[in-house]
């Protein structure tokens, strides 16, 4: 019974759990926006998405937790059905335009990407409360309503 009710949040907690990290991912990124050749890196929020809820595995196998391509949130999602083949792969994002130090941080795509996701977070969250109140409503008696 109580999977039942926790299986309609499930794909809601693991949208949390890869927005965070794209979050923390981007966050990165800014930070080392002056990082003479650092490498903006990023992963497909989707395809993340779709591997965390289907329990299919990502592409691009097991790699060194430090490498490019590694999965990341491996630990936030180690109670999913897939283990660590749920976790994104982390890739490069594309430079717009080269710089003299190698760095390809653009930091208005950046910036864009870190509102957009921040504002997809608090959807989430948002989501997230209105099915707890959801399921919370449809336990209470009628006389508690």
């Amino acid at each position: 019974m109580i999977e039942r009710l926790t299986s309609a949040l499930d794909f809601q907690a693991k949208a949390l759990v890869l927005r965070a990290e794209r979050q923390r991912l981007i966050a990165s990124n800014i930070a080392n926006a002056d990082t003479p050749g650092y490498v903006s890196r990023d992963f497909d929020f989707a395809q993340a998405l779709r591997s965390a809820t289907a329990g299919s595995p990502a592409p691009g196998g097991g790699a060194d937790s430090n490498a490019l391509g590694a999965p990341i949130a491996g630990d936030l999602l180690a109670d999913s059905p897939a283990g660590d083949a749920a976790a994104p792969r982390l890739q490069y994002a594309t430079p717009s335009q080269t710089n003299l130090d190698r760095n390809t941080v653009d930091m208005d795509r950046e910036r864009a990407a870190f509102a957009d996701n921040a504002l997809k977070y608090e959807s989430t969250l948002t989501f997230i409360n209105s099915g707890v109140r959801w399921m919370v409503d449809a336990m209470k008696s009628p006389s508690q309503g």
